[in-house]
Order: structure tokens, then C-alpha cells, then sequence
């Protein structure tokens, strides 16, 4: 920023509701002299809105999915050709979409770029999830169909097949995310999924490398991991399962050390790799290395852990705690959606959080 854009920044801190013209008199400039510092102000990040909305400090962003998740359990032996009798059970999923929602029942300021279609299920997905996280930047699309999931499975809880439609996000363009990249950069962190197309997540890691804005990778599947560019430089964090790791780096042996190496040589500062009961292992830019080995728990559902594993690292990132001291904080994060059949644990607070942390991390 110039001498001048700090002092419009000063009266705006002063009065968000300074006009362009009060402007230029308190400063002896012209009124498009003015406008032309704003918009400067405003592809910065540090202006939001007509407004004039200063950036929150500590706000963080998370870009990607957000579908409904259906699971059907069968209640006898699955018949071919005919009607099966089941439970139906609905939830709010998403990769992006979990995380967030994790993050503001932890009390973090949270915002959701996704898209939802212009239908019943979209207007459910965005409703229940503005209770905690900031839906103004998702986009309802017409002709287009809510990103739905939905899992079969056999009466002893197998799965039998699975059925995602998730087409909605083959239409998210570059020039989505342009619009909305004032509220991006004006985050404290980004948070992004591998749902929306290459194009745009090249271009997300792009600008965040540009303008040093931290961000995040949670890759949502190993096939989709895949859709990442070949330079990660701008990744602050890529925090990945076993299996999604081993195919970002091609990796043939199964060795996630390799793996977590060949990742860092893309370009990426931080690589986390969690491998579910034997804990997680991470590798710096930095040389730092080590592993965190999981608890003894009794497990209830697997289903959102690593999700919560990310908001929980975030939060502590968030909360300025150290890398390892985030990291322990995720994995707690993840004990506590371990041991409960929600994907999203309706009991998860601050309080939850770090008094799992220090029941077995202290």
C-alpha cells in the first residue's frame, strides 16, 4: 500500500460509511482520484463491499463442495430387480461444507464459496448450514442440481454401492472465484477442496502464492487429488489420507515418507499424512518431521474425521498455536467425530475441543 491508500484506510477504520467525496475533501484530492485509490484498496482485499466492510482479522474462507449426503440401510438381504425395504437418514455434506460448519461450532468466523442448485435440497443445504458459517459468497444455480450422495448399504452396514452426483461443479468457471476474490483475500486462511475444476483451483493456489495468503488443501478423494497442478508453491498446508497422498505423488512402493518428500518438492511448506490408527506423520520445507500416533478410542463411525481433523488444525492455526500444538488439536478434533455416528458432531465447541486435547495430549 502507498502513503495514500494507508490514510484512506485510516478514515475508513474511522467511519465505514465515509463517502467518496468526504473523502477527497479530508485528503485534497479529486473524487476520482479517490475511487481510483478504493478500487486499489478493494483487488487488495483490505476493502470489502460498497461499504467500505474492513476485513475481519481472523476470518477464514473455505472454497469447494457442499452436497447432501443420503445413506440407505438395508434392512434385510438386498434383492436384485425388485424394491428393498430401508432406513433413509439425510445429512449436509462436503468437503469445504464440513470443515466450515466444524469451524463455526468452534466459535471461528467462517465463510462458504460453493454453488448449490436453485432447488428443494440446495435451499435445505444453505439454510442448515448459515446456523454457523457465513453463506453470503455461495451461488445458487439455475438448471443445475445440488451435489447429492447417497450410499446403499447391506443390512450389516457394508456398502453396497454409492451415488454422487456432483456435475453442478463441472460448471464453476476462473471467473467465480474472481468475483469473490476480495473476500478471499482478505482471509486469515483459505480452505480448499478438490470438487470445483483444475482451472480453478490452479488459480486459487495461484493468487494465494501471489498476494501470501495462507491456504490450505484437503484433497476430497484419491481420484480428485489428482486434479492439483504439478507446482504447488503457495500451499501452506496440504493435509491428505494415506491413499489421496500416495497418488498426488504417483507413488507405486506405498512408501508415504516418498511420498510426503515428492510432495514437498512441488512446492508445498507443510504436508500432513493421517493414517487413521496409527496417528498422523508431517514433513516441512523446513526439515521438521515427525509422527503423532492416534489415541486407543472406540471407534463409532469413521465418517467425518478427516474433516474434522483439518477444522481442528485450522482452529489452532487460527487460535496461533504452533504447528504441532494445531496438529494434536486436529487429531482431537477427529477423536471426538470418531466417537459419535454424525459426520458433523453436534456436541463439538471450544470447550469440547480442548478438553479432548487435554485429556490426551497433556
Amino acid at each position: 500500500m502507498n502513503e495514500k491508500e494507508q490514510l484512506i484506510l485510516t478514515l475508513v477504520r474511522q467511519n465505514p460509511f465515509i463517502t467518496q467525496n468526504e473523502l477527497a475533501e479530508r485528503l485534497g484530492l479529486s473524487r476520482s482520484a479517490v475511487a481510483g485509490y478504493i478500487s486499489s484498496l478493494t483487488k487488495q482485499g483490505k476493502i470489502i463491499g460498497r461499504a467500505y466492510v474492513l476485513p475481519e482479522a481472523s476470518r477464514i474462507v473455505c472454497i469447494g463442495g457442499a452436497n447432501v449426503d443420503r445413506k440407505a440401510q438395508l434392512l434385510s438381504a438386498i434383492q436384485l430387480g425388485t424394491s428393498n425395504p430401508v432406513t433413509m437418514t439425510q445429512t449436509c455434506g462436503g468437503v469445504a461444507r464440513n470443515i466450515a460448519e466444524n469451524l463455526g461450532r468452534l466459535g471461528q468466523s467462517v465463510s462458504l464459496v460453493t454453488v448449490a442448485g436453485d432447488d428443494q435440497e440446495g435451499a435445505w443445504l444453505l439454510s442448515a448450514t448459515s446456523a454457523y458459517v457465513d453463506t453470503s459468497q455461495a451461488v445458487k444455480m439455475e438448471q443445475a442440481n445440488t451435489g447429492t450422495y447417497t450410499a446403499v448399504l447391506d443390512d450389516r452396514g457394508e456398502m453396497v454401492v454409492a451415488l454422487a452426483d456432483m456435475a453442478i461443479y463441472d460448471h464453476v468457471t476462473s471467473d467465480f472465484v474472481q468475483k469473490r476474490w476480495p473476500h478471499l483475500s482478505s482471509a486469515s486462511a483459505v480452505l480448499l477442496d478438490t470438487n470445483f475444476p483444475s482451472a480453478v483451483l490452479r488459480l486459487v493456489i495461484e493468487r494465494c502464492r501471489e498476494e501470501n495468503v495462507p491456504l490450505c488443501i484437503a484433497p476430497v478423494s484419491a481420484p480428485k487429488v489428482k486434479k492439483l497442478p504439478n507446482d504447488l508453491r503457495g500451499v501452506t498446508w496440504l493435509i491428505a489420507n494415506e491413499n489421496e497422498a500416495l497418488a498426488l505423488a504417483k507413488s507405486k512402493d506405498g512408501n508415504a515418507e516418498a511420498a510426503s518428500d515428492h510432495i514437498l518438492s512441488l512446492g508445498v511448506e507443510h504436508v500432513i499424512i493421517t493414517r487413521g490408527a496409527q496417528g498422523i506423520m508431517y514433513k516441512t520445507q523446513r526439515g521438521e518431521q515427525g509422527m503423532i500416533p492416534a489415541p486407543n478410542i472406540d471407534v463409532v463411525d469413521v465418517t467425518g474425521a478427516g474433516d474434522a481433523f483439518v477444522s481442528g488444525f485450522l482452529y489452532g492455526i487460527n487460535q496461533g498455536k504452533s504447528f504441532v500444538d494445531a496438529c494434536e488439536l486436529g487429531m482431537s478434533a477427529s477423536i471426538i467425530a470418531l466417537q459419535t455416528k454424525e459426520t458433523v458432531c453436534s456436541r463439538l465447541n471450544e470447550h469440547v475441543l480442548n478438553e479432548t486435547h487435554q485429556q490426551y495430549f497433556c
